[in-house]
């Protein structure tokens, strides 16, 4: 049942990169789903909530230049990362299953590390 993120790596600023998620079918089709970030000494970040059947948002330190899209087949919740800069260095999570803040199913993470 727990996420799995996959796709991080190095990239120098002004890149793109993608991370994704996959999910059982039951969080897939039925849970609420999030990309948060925890960079190094700082407290975990809520990059992108995905409402089930309704919208995405994002954090404003993201907004713009990330988009997050669905992948049915896959099962999949993709983060594509654009123009990243050197403060989006981070380990990645997928989060499943809750709210904003309190999520039940946690991946464990892929770290994405950008340059400068």
């Amino acid at each position: 049942v727990r996420p799995e993120e996959s796709g991080g790596g190095d990239v120098q600023a002004g890149g793109s990169l993608k991370v994704s998620c996959t999910a059982s079918q039951y969080a897939f089709d039925n849970c609420h789903m999030a990309w948060y970030r925890q960079a190094p000494g700082k407290e975990r970040e809520l990059v992108s909530l995905v409402v089930v059947g309704g919208s995405t948002t994002y954090s404003e330190s993201v907004k713009g230049r990330f988009v997050v899209s669905r992948d049915n087949p896959k099962r999949a919740l993709d983060l594509q990362m654009n123009n990243l800069k050197t403060t989006d260095t981070a380990v990645y999570y997928c989060a499943a299953c809750g709210s904003e803040g309190q999520f039940t199913f946690w991946g464990r993470g892929t770290q994405v590390t950008v340059s400068s």
